[in-house]
C-alpha cells in the first residue's frame, strides 16, 4: 500500500490537470467501489445513481489529502474520497495528444498501452481530458459525501493522528501524545494515532535516524529521545516527499516514473546487509506483523 508521501506526490502531480475542470459525465462499472470501504461491501445502486448524479456538471476546486486519502472537493462543496489501497491507480488522459498526462499509483500494465480498459472502473470524463479510478483487486474506494460535515459524520478520520506537515504536529503535541503509550514502538508508530503517514518503510527510517530501536517501549523514550524522534519525522517525511516517495512495493508518481527515496533508505529492506553507519549486520524481526529492520549497534 502506499504510503504518505508516495501519495502527496501524486496528488500534487495531478492538481495542474484537473483542478478547475467541470465534471461532465461519470461511468460506474463496479458498484461496490463507490459503495462502501470495507472488506465486504454490498452494492447500493442508490449510492451510484448519487454518485454521478450530484457529481455530474460540478467543477473541480480542490484535491487534498488526509493520511493516505485524496480529497476532491467541488466547487459547490461536494466531496469525492479516494484510497488507491493495495492495487489501485489514477490516470489522467487528456483531449489534447500533444499535452503530457498524469499516470500514478500502482503499475497496470494494460493501463500503459490502453485506458478505459477492463480495469477501468470509475470514468470521470472532464473537459479537457478524463481521469481513470483503475484498481485489478478492487480493494479501494471513490467515495461520495454531499459536504465537510456529512464526511464528518462518518468518523472516516477520528482515530487518525495529525499530520504530519501541518501546523499541529508540533514537539509539544508529540510529546504530550506519546505519553503514557503502551507497546512497542513500532506498532504505535503504524497505528496513525499519533502522526499520520508513518508506515513500514518510513517507522524504520524514522527509528533509525532518531537511533532508538523500534522493539522499544513507548513508555521507556526520555523526553530527549521524543525529541529525536520529533525531528527524525520531520527529516525522513520531507525527503520522502521530496524525492517523490520511496516506490518500493511497485508504485507510480503521476509521471508514470517511480520515487526515488528507496536509494536514501538505511534500513528499510536490508536485513542481513551492514549497517551503512557501522557496519554491523542489520537485524530483522517481524513486529505488528510487519518485517522491521534495525541496527543493534546504532539504535537503543
Amino acid at each position: 500500500m502506499p504510503e504518505l508521501p508516495e501519495v502527496e506526490s501524486l496528488r500534487k502531480s495531478l492538481i495542474p490537470f484537473i483542478v478547475g475542470q467541470k465534471i461532465i459525465k461519470i461511468t460506474v462499472t463496479k458498484p461496490k467501489l463507490v459503495s462502501d470501504k470495507g472488506t465486504k461491501r454490498v452494492e447500493s445502486e442508490t449510492k451510484v445513481n448519487q454518485f454521478i448524479s450530484e457529481l455530474e456538471k460540478e467543477y473541480i476546486k480542490s484535491l487534498e489529502r488526509r493520511a493516505k486519502n485524496l480529497i476532491l472537493t467541488t466547487l459547490s462543496g461536494k466531496i469525492i474520497l479516494i484510497h488507491l489501497k493495495m492495487t489501485g491507480q489514477l490516470v489522467y488522459k487528456s483531449k489534447n495528444p500533444e499535452e503530457a498526462g498524469v499516470h500514478g499509483g500502482h503499475p497496470i500494465a494494460l493501463s500503459e498501452v490502453e485506458v478505459p480498459n477492463k480495469h477501468s472502473h470509475i470514468i470521470f470524463e472532464l473537459e479537457h481530458g478524463t481521469l481513470y479510478f483503475n484498481d485489478t483487486r478492487m480493494f479501494g474506494y471513490v467515495l461520495y459525501f454531499s459536504d465537510q460535515e456529512s464526511l464528518d459524520a462518518e468518523n472516516h478520520f477520528d482515530k487518525l493522528g495529525v499530520e504530519p506537515f501541518s501546523e499541529s504536529f508540533s514537539l509539544d503535541y508529540f510529546k504530550k501524545a506519546m505519553k503514557g503509550r503502551k507497546g512497542n514502538l513500532k506498532s504505535l508508530l503504524l497505528s496513525q494515532e499519533v502522526v499520520v503517514g508513518l508506515g513500514n518503510i518510513y517507522c524504520d527510517e524514522v527509528c533509525f535516524d532518531s537511533k532508538i530501536l523500534p522493539t522499544r517501549s513507548a513508555e521507556t523514550l526520555s523526553l530527549s529521545e521524543l525529541t529525536k524522534m520529533y525531528y527524525s519525522t520531520l527529516k525522513i517525511m520531507d525527503l520522502a516527499v521530496e524525492a517523490g516517495g520511496s516506490s518500493v512495493a511497485n508504485y507510480l508518481l503521476g509521471d508514470g516514473t517511480k520515487g526515488n527515496y528507496a536509494k536514501q533508505h538505511k534500513v528499510y529492506n536490508r536485513g542481513g546487509k551492514k549497517c551503512l553507519v557501522c557496519g554491523t549486520i542489520l537485524k530483522s524481526q517481524k513486529l505488528a506483523g510487519r518485517t522491521t529492520v534495525y541496527c543493534k549497534v546504532c539504535q537503543a
